[in-house]
Formats: C-alpha cells, sequence, structure tokens
C-alpha cells in the first residue's frame, strides 16, 4: 500500500562539490576515494566563480538549500579557510540561499567557524548501522560519525544527517540506521540510494524500486519529528520513470541538478515533475 501523499511544499536543494576526489579513505561506496582510482574529475579547489555560478542557477531553479562539499575525511585548518571565503562569496552572488556545509568529520570550535562564516546547517551522514560500518569503511569508525553529528548540535548548527541504502546491509541495518538517527534529532534526513560504479568493490545495488520506495516510507514513520525526508544520490538511477512516486510515500525534499560525481535530471525537469503532481516549491525555511 502506497504512503499517505506529502501535503508540505517540496524543499530544493542543490549540491557543490568544491573539492572532488581527493580523499584518502577506504569507503567502498565513493569514488572519491583515491584507493579505487575512479573515472571521475578530480580537483583541490573549485573555481570561486563557477561556484557562485552554480549557486545562482540553482536559487534560479527554485533551490532554498546550497550545500559546499569537500571530498576528504574531515576539515582541515586550509579546508576550513576556503569553506569560509567559500561561504562569503556565495553570500553576496545569492543571498537568497541557506548555505548548508559537508567537510565530513568536524570540531565544535570549526562547526562555530562555519557558523560565524554564515553557514546555516552542516550534513553529515551515519551512512549504515553501527554494526554494518566496518565492512564499508576501516580508516575511521562509526563512532567519528556519530561524534560529529553531536558536534553539530552543540554548535546550534542544523542537523542534517542520513544514509545510504542499497551497499548490501540488511533490513536489521537500516533499522538500527534510522533508529541513530532519531537520537539525533535531524532537522533534515538524506536518503541516497548506492549507485554503483565499476571501480569500486561493492556489488550494485539490489534494491527495486518498490523496496526503495518502502524504505522511504520506513524513515518517514522513525524519523517522524524530522522536518524533511530528502531523496538524493541515486533518485534517478533507482526510479527512474517512477521518481514522482517519492512524495506519496513521505519525502517532501530532493536534490536538483548534478551530484558529487554524477550527473543529476536537468533542472527543470523536476520542476516540472513537481508541477505536474501539484506540488508547490518551498519559498522560505523555518
Amino acid at each position: 500500500m502506497k504512503g499517505k501523499k506529502v501535503s508540505e511544499k517540496i524543499f530544493l536543494c542543490s549540491i557543490c562539490n568544491i573539492n572532488s576526489g581527493t580523499c584518502k579513505e577506504d569507503c567502498k561506496f565513493c569514488s572519491q576515494s583515491v584507493r579505487y582510482k575512479a573515472d571521475i574529475e578530480r580537483y583541490k579547489q573549485k573555481p570561486m566563480d563557477a561556484i557562485c555560478q552554480e549557486a545562482i542557477m540553482a536559487r534560479d531553479n527554485g533551490a532554498l538549500g546550497f550545500c559546499l562539499v569537500t571530498a576528504d575525511k574531515g576539515l582541515t585548518d586550509k579546508t576550513l579557510k576556503f569553506v569560509c571565503d567559500v561561504a562569503k562569496e556565495v553570500q553576496k552572488a545569492a543571498p537568497e540561499l541557506r548555505l548548508i556545509a559537508c567537510n565530513g568529520t568536524a570540531s565544535v570550535e570549526q562547526l562555530l567557524t562555519l557558523k560565524e562564516a554564515g553557514i546555516k546547517a552542516y550534513n553529515h551522514n551515519l551512512e549504515t548501522s553501527e554494526a554494518f560500518y566496518p565492512q564499508i569503511c576501516t580508516t575511521h569508525p562509526w563512532s567519528e560519525r556519530y561524534e560529529t553529528c553531536q558536534n553539530v548540535n552543540e554548535a546550534g548548527l542544523v542537523l542534517i544527517s542520513g544514509g545510504i541504502f542499497g551497499l548490501g546491509e540488511s533490513q536489521e541495518d537500516r533499522i538500527s540506521m534510522l533508529k541513530s538517527l532519531k537520537s539525533l534529532n535531524p532537522t533534515s534526513v538524506p536518503i541516497n540510494f548506492y549507485h554503483h560504479n565499476p571501480a569500486l568493490e561493492l556489488e550494485p545495488n539490489p534494491l527495486t524500486a518498490d523496496e526503495a520506495l518502502a524504505l522511504i516510507r520506513l524513515t518517514r514513520e522513525t524519523l517522524c519529528d524530522a522536518e524533511r525526508i530528502m531523496v538524493a544520490g541515486g533518485r534517478e538511477l533507482m526510479f527512474q520513470e517512477r521518481q514522482a512516486e517519492i512524495f506519496e510515500n513521505g519525502a517532501n525534499s530532493i536534490v536538483i541538478g548534478n551530484y558529487l560525481t554524477t550527473k543529476g535530471r536537468v533542472m527543470s525537469q523536476d520542476l516540472a515533475m513537481l508541477q505536474s503532481l501539484g506540488l508547490d516549491v518551498a519559498k522560505s525555511v523555518n
């Protein structure tokens, strides 16, 4: 049975990979790790003009959130300065956007520095359950991820935290991850569906569209206090011609445009989909 159609306006978010493919960690789902030599674009710092142009395009297509992503285990002094510099420039170019940072593990002090630079929210995903995590990453523990999310709450930033389905985890692992997320009380929960790259060690995502829709429903039911359940990476590949069904099953937010290393749908197509469903795009955020 399909879930109840979400009546809220749909929150649109765009992500900008401001540093790509330089991570030394061994996360088996991530093509940005240098260990797997995936055929992706790699650069240390995206030019500021290009970042600002992406921000303007996102704003002009209805995005409220704009996420600045870096590909490393966590924040270093150099990365922190770059993200702060980018945040200040994006605020000048597109002041309407709500700035989000996604820069790996971070201390309360680092998060407060981002906050001072104009960052409103921080995204750090748990990815999967604590028990399954060693199967997909051995270079840093799950506990560091959880601690960073706690730090976000302590710093007074909006917490965005979710995970990935389709890594080979069990249903028990999925439930465990969602319960861990609930304990952190995130405002927004991005749900990703593993998008396989042949350079990676993991098997392709085994989930069917029906199973994936059921997981969106489960996420909405478990994290009933979250303001937003966002379907993020892997949406186009996972659901294909059934993308509209995610909103019937509990999603009220999506990423528009491209992802970190994979192409998304043309923004106008997503806007047309929402219009055809009679769903309004959110114009403001709480």
